[in-house]
């Protein structure tokens, strides 16, 4: 059991949703990473890692999957990055293919069940430096790849993979692109749609030859219209329904055998909370995994304290949690 204080939400915060936007418009924090690498993928395309050295090249190295359109500036990335410095870990970040501004050689982009980089990734880092200690976080799409990816793996992950730690998780994407259709939730819906509209007319002038209609393409507004026209058909599925019945890590999480806290909210704006009481039941018949279902927070938010002195629970929940190792 953990001896961590419980989340405390902020006063001046109320709601799920002012939680959820203060990340992205209200934190400032100055990034803590030292470089930024570019490794060359097992399909001739690169990928950028961010890197953070330890003093010690043996100690942990907390490992990060971002979210939905999420760069090194994210500030939950910065903070977790800073928390490790902090317990003298050192941190790793893989940038999902175009969230480095580069559009990729290989004829595809990225998505929430697409695990072959993350794969790359972290059997690279293991061998780097064989027993040291890789410690995972993944926040939103990037929570719901990592659930993937070592569900997929199961008795298989490396021996340097020691515990995890999937946040703000869209575990069954179905029902959270439904749920961004409904109320202030839409916003967040249109934001990321106009984004990844715009990289999949990017990708498309470079490689022409995608299986897609342009037309449908520009003319979606929601995720199953943008997924049913480009995600499905570039990445081998049938469209979005077929996408996500095979990639919603819900159905990954009995085959986990890595120790795993799964950290959301109950009033989480992407995510309807009935989906949560399945992973519950599901997550109980595995004793790999941990949950902890605070009733507030927002999406990867999760913030308390006062307006002068905020204070961020992933900085401290995260790096306690997968300490113990």
């Amino acid at each position: 059991m953990s001896n961590h204080p419980p989340f405390s939400p902020a006063w001046w915060l109320p709601g799920p949703h002012l939680p959820t936007i203060w990340g992205k418009f209200g934190r400032r924090i100055p990034p803590a990473h030292d470089r930024i690498e570019r490794w060359t993928t097992p399909d001739g395309d690169q990928v950028s890692v961010v890197r953070m050295d330890a003093p010690d090249p043996d100690a942990p190295v907390l490992t990060i999957f971002h979210g939905l359109e999420g760069t090194q500036r994210s500030t939950y990335a910065r903070g977790l990055m800073h928390a490790a410095r902090a317990r003298g870990w050192g941190a790793a970040m893989l940038l999902w293919r175009t969230c480095d501004g580069r559009i990729p050689e290989a004829p595809r982009l990225y998505h929430s069940g697409e695990t072959s980089d993350a794969d790359f990734f972290l059997r690279r880092l293991a061998a780097e430096r064989p027993h040291r200690p890789l410690l995972c976080t993944g926040v939103s799409l990037g929570a719901n790849v990592l659930l993937k990816w070592l569900g997929e793996q199961g008795g298989k992950v490396p021996g340097e993979v020691r515990r995890a730690v999937a946040v703000s998780t869209p575990f069954d994407l179905r029902e959270g692109s439904r749920h961004l259709e409904r109320g202030f939730s839409r916003v967040y819906s249109r934001h990321f749609v106009r984004s990844l509209k715009a990289k999949a007319t990017a990708a498309l002038d470079r490689h022409p030859t995608l299986p897609v209609e342009r037309e449908r393409v520009l003319a979606s507004r929601t995720f199953w219209e943008f997924d049913d026209a480009f995600t499905g058909p570039v990445h081998g599925f049938a469209g979005a329904d077929d996408y996500y019945a095979r990639s919603s890590s819900i159905h990954f999480l009995p085959s986990i055998t890595v120790p795993t806290l799964l950290l959301s909210a109950v009033d989480d704006p992407f995510l309807p909370r009935v989906v949560l009481d399945r992973v519950r039941s599901t997550a109980a018949a595995n004793d790999r995994l941990e949950f902890e279902f605070t009733p507030g927070g927002g999406h990867v938010g999760w913030v308390m304290g006062s307006p002068w002195a905020p204070r961020y629970y992933l900085d401290s929940r995260i790096p306690e949690w997968l300490s113990r190792l």
